[in-house]
């Protein structure tokens, strides 16, 4: 028997290779299926089944392309309904890999199809819970991400009877695999590890603790991060089926002129810029947003991003494939093409060019010399709450769209986060809604803690 995790950090999302006696099965795939017939070549393995845990609605998953590939079949649990053929799993149905055994737990509460994956090793113990989006390391599936009619009350009940019901009478040593990692928005305290046992869950997870059911719901329903438009989305996409990753890469690696990306602002296009931060501020596309590639790409993406309206992409020389792979991991195929060349090389072409100042942390004391200028937190309410700059006001960068009301494009503002990342994020959306007046916090409140603790928190 053969297990492996394959963790794609830019979505915090983890897949999972299953191999016994040359059959193998894979749970919840990427889009982009390469790695997988990689893996399935290198072992001289033939893929029997395709597992999808739910509807995944914080990206599209790579079951139908990897079903055509293969020849594998797609597994779903109870009550779902996918609009192509798939097969549509029982209860406790165990199905035969090798010499091994996977049983399929249905675990409604995240979504009503939602299941877990028993494995039992080659004596037949349980050696495994690939748990999806039910259990997580140190959390459970978040359940208002609304499913058909139902409430999000009523889908914490479900998830709490699934608990009891299906994991609390795990083996302790069984190994929890789990669909997400810290960072994604799919729950709200997710672990830093990405694997851990049920007997580790049931003494350190808050909501595998001993409570009433009113208790569960009222605590898994409280304070969850606002769910990403994309999700809903990328959910019906997993139901209803998709273009074929290969056919959206070839249309969207478009290179560009510098007269066509000038013309496709003229119509509207947004303009996604994926350069570092500071290469960015230095230089870039007035109005452009800037999400980093060396950071939660996919996740900010398609929480910020339209997914209909024209996107240009603007990234290094020759690195288009890798953004473009990431977009359509999350659903975005509607990139018209990139531009990888100089930035400057677009102004002749008539499109204007700007800057966005950014300060290290040992010019923090001189720039708030200024008791007009406003401090921005973008980070969430919870890491504000621990520490944050006197006196700054907090938009969390996933709400700072729907409450850009609340500032005056007219201030001066010094925007940071933990480390840079998201504040520059939120510069480029401040500056596309005619703020100019903007700085932005190199090394965010960890470069602070590190150098001026005392000064300015």
């Amino acid at each position: 028997m053969y297990v492996q995790q394959l963790y794609t950090n830019c979505l915090a999302q983890a897949a999972y290779y299953i191999e016994s006696n040359g059959k193998a099965a894979i749970i919840d795939p990427l889009r982009d299926t390469a790695d997988y017939i990689t893996l399935l070549k290198s072992r001289n393995a033939k893929l029997k089944y395709i597992f999808e845990t739910h509807f995944h609605a914080d990206f599209v998953s790579g079951h139908l392309d990897l079903a055509k590939q293969t020849g594998a079949q797609i597994i779903f649990g109870p009550d779902a309904k996918p609009n192509y053929e798939a097969r549509i799993c029982r209860d406790n149905e165990k199905l035969l890999l090798g010499d091994c055994v996977l049983q399929v737990l249905h675990t409604p509460g995240h979504t009503i199809e939602s299941i877990c994956v028993l494995l039992f090793d080659e004596q037949h113990k349980s050696y495994c819970l690939f748990s999806g989006d039910t259990l997580f390391v140190g959390d459970v599936g978040r359940p208002d991400l609304l499913s058909g009619n139902l409430s999000k009350e009523v889908l914490a009940s479900m998830m709490y009877d699934s608990i009891q019901q299906k994991i609390m009478p795990l083996n302790d040593e069984v190994i929890v695999y789990p669909g997400h990692g810290a960072g994604s928005p799919c729950g709200k305290n997710l672990g830093s590890e990405t694997s851990s046992t049920i007997g580790i869950q049931k003494k350190l997870n808050y909501a595998l603790q001993p409570m009433t059911k009113e208790k569960f719901i009222e605590i898994v329903t409280t304070d969850q991060p606002a769910a990403p438009a994309y999700f809903f989305k990328d959910a019906a996409i997993n139901k209803n089926g998709y273009e074929s990753f290969d056919l959206v890469l070839q249309k969207e690696m478009k290179d560009l002129s510098a007269s066509q990306v000038a013309d496709l602002i003229k119509n509207g296009a947004i303009i996604l810029d994926v350069r570092n931060n500071n290469d960015f501020a230095d230089n870039h596309i007035k109005g452009a947003i800037n999400i980093a590639l060396n950071g939660s790409f996919a996740i900010y993406t398609g929480s910020i991003m339209s997914l209909s309206q024209p996107i240009v992409l603007v990234c290094e020389m020759g690195k288009e494939k890798e953004p473009l792979t990431r977009l359509a991991r999350v659903g975005f195929e509607n990139i018209v093409g990139y531009w990888d060349d100089d930035i400057n090389f677009l102004e002749p072409a008539g499109v204007e060019l700007s800057k966005i100042k950014t300060i290290a942390v040992d010019e923090l004391n001189e720039v708030l010399a200024n008791e007009e200028i406003v401090m921005l937190d973008v980070r969430l309410k919870n890491e504000f709450e621990v520490q944050h700059l006197k006196n700054a006001i907090n938009i969390p960068l996933n709400e700072l769209q729907d409450r850009i009301a609340e500032l005056n494009a007219k201030d001066e503002l010094l925007i940071y986060c933990a480390g840079g990342y998201r504040s520059m994020i939120a510069a480029s959306i401040l500056e596309k809604n005619g703020f100019k007046k903007l700085i932005n916090l190199n090394g965010g409140i960890n470069a602070v803690n590190k150098y001026k603790p005392e000064a300015v928190l």
